[in-house]
């Protein structure tokens, strides 16, 4: 749409400086008909083309604040006129009726009222209207768009048009994107004295975008060389700016990632910490708390679509429940026969998270469904030349308070004061009464119940299907493994660190090989720090 919005905006610009000079709509015309704006609209009432074209002409430079609603009235097919008086009225999408000269309502509108009419020629000069009326409107974000438009068209016809709005912009920032648009027309023009080519080349390099980049890449092959000097320094300079700015959208999709490693990873580091269980059905963790949010939505769309902005925050809490309840029911069944035997477990939650993506499959089918996002969470905007998606940004902020809200739980509750005596010397735990065996559970549940808030969250940016949690799990033994089993801060450091590295390696390594870098990299640390970034301090950890 707004590939569109340009390219009419363009053409726009061009017919508008084709009427300024071609037609009878001189700027002598052009001022008398400021003066005159009754006896502008009034031609719209003659049934000709040429008294419409021309009042359309004069209609974009007359400064009346009710150009651009009679110009979209005219586009619309509302703007009206009596065949018996030739007045002119316009008629609102609502269908209320106002004298098109006085903006007064009319109760009582003529019978027999007919559209002005138009042809192709007419239709070219409401859309050169509406791109000129654009420049001057009150609003300045469609100010600001008219003078992008322009940039990205660099469709030098526009230059009269340019001109007049700048003269009389106002707004600090609109006045810069106009100028920036007269630079990139006046850059490459052989008519322009020298001296102001190169002024130009130096504003546009002085935006540092890549659309700067591209109009300092075509100047004319004849241009003279101190513009192309200056359009060379330039170039160098968005370069240089670019390449700094592709760094740090990396960081920025590293950080991203790193959130998204940190939610699958940091449950994971509760259970794997605390039993010492290789749990392989971890990342279904994750996917039940997807398809939990699914299952929520989807209530909220059929019973109260009005609830659906918050239909993420009704679903954290039931998906912490439901993934907690089914860690808990995995916990008491399986793995508590199983401790001290990791292959054992291993090999068993790999069983069972075959079972649970059978089970899925088989209660909500393998296609993918669709989990919608909250209007808060939509769309994005730039920093620089940085790219910054909502709902990236609140996963971020979100992961940042689940890994906050955790260590409050280990610091200042009772369970957490027990989950730590447990991972730092289970016998003495238990020789001190702690019911070890209780606390596995309510650890392993805990953990899954932090698996299933990540699940809501990766709703909002992964597929949501059976096989959702088998892309994090290996990402999530490699979290934990390299900050250290059982640290939540060493957790929070590989997460981040691990996602930077990754985004920092791919576009020199590619997507695979950079993974396999980092693995290898891994590797070779762990051999020299077996325990991790951060080693748990305990009698059983140094025994």
């Amino acid at each position: 749409m707004r590939a569109t919005r340009s390219g009419i905006v363009s053409l726009a610009l061009l017919m508008f400086a084709g009427i300024l000079f071609l037609t009878p709509a001189t700027p002598a015309r052009a001022q008398g008909a400021a003066a005159d704006p009754a006896g502008t609209i009034a031609r719209f009432g003659t049934d000709s083309y040429g008294d419409t074209e021309a009042a359309l002409g004069a209609l974009s430079v007359s400064g009346d604040p009710r150009a651009s609603e009679i110009v979209e009235a005219l586009r619309d097919g509302r703007l009206l006129f009596d065949p018996q008086t030739k007045a002119v009225f316009l008629r609102s999408p609502a269908g209320a009726v106002t004298d098109a000269a006085t903006g007064a309502a009319v109760a009582a509108p003529p019978a027999g009222l007919r559209p002005v009419r138009m042809n192709n020629r007419v239709r070219r000069a409401v859309d050169a209207a509406a791109g000129a009326l654009a420049l001057v409107s009150p609003d300045p974000a469609k100010r600001l768009d008219a003078a992008a438009a322009v940039f990205k068209s660099r469709d030098a016809a526009a230059l009269p048009a340019l001109d007049a709005a700048i003269a009389k912009e106002s707004d600090a920032r609109v006045k810069t994107a106009l100028a920036e648009a007269r630079a990139v027309l006046i850059v490459g023009n052989p008519s322009v004295a020298e001296a102001e080519r190169v002024a130009a080349a130096r504003l546009i390099a002085a935006r540092g975008d890549q659309e700067a980049l591209a109009a300092l890449s075509n100047l004319p092959a004849d241009s003279p060389a101190a513009v192309k000097q200056a359009a060379a320094a330039g170039i160098e300079s968005i370069n240089s700016s670019l390449a700094m700015w592709a760094v740090a959208q990396n960081v920025w999709y590293g950080l991203s990632l790193g959130s998204v490693l940190l939610l699958a990873a940091i449950g994971l580091a509760i259970t794997f910490g605390v039993m010492g269980v290789i749990n392989m059905a971890h990342g279904e963790m994750v996917m039940i708390g997807a398809y939990t949010t699914f299952v929520v939505q989807e209530v909220i769309r059929t019973s109260a679509p009005f609830l659906f902005g918050w239909s993420l925050a009704i679903a954290l809490p039931l998906a912490f429940l439901v993934t907690a309840l089914v860690g808990i029911l995995i916990e008491r069944t399986v793995i508590r026969f199983l401790y001290g035997r990791p292959l054992e477990t291993l090999l068993a939650t790999w069983g069972i998270s075959l079972i649970l993506q059978q089970a899925v499959r088989s209660i909500f089918g393998p296609t993918n469904k669709e989990v919608g996002a909250p209007y808060w969470m939509s769309g994005s905007f730039d920093i620089g030349q940085m790219a910054i998606t909502y709902n990236r940004l609140w996963i971020i902020v979100f992961a940042l308070l689940v890994f906050f809200a955790l260590l409050l739980v280990l610091k200042r509750t009772m369970l957490g004061l027990y989950v730590r005596a447990v991972t730092q010397n289970r016998r003495m735990a238990a020789a001190m009464g702690i019911r070890t065996g209780r606390i596995d559970a309510l650890t392993f549940g805990f953990g899954s119940g932090i698996a299933g808030i990540a699940g809501v969250a990766l709703s909002q940016i992964d597929n949501v299907s059976p096989n959702l949690g088998q892309g994090y799990i290996i990402d999530s033994f490699m979290v934990v493994v390299f900050g250290g089993v059982g640290n939540l801060w060493g957790t929070l450091v590989a997460a981040f660190g691990l996602g930077i590295a990754n985004k920092l390696l791919e576009p020199f390594a590619g997507a695979v090989l950079g993974k396999i870098i980092i693995l290898v990299l891994i590797i070779l640390f762990i051999q020299k720090r077996p325990r991790g970034l951060f080693a748990l301090k305990g009698r059983a950890v140094e025994a």
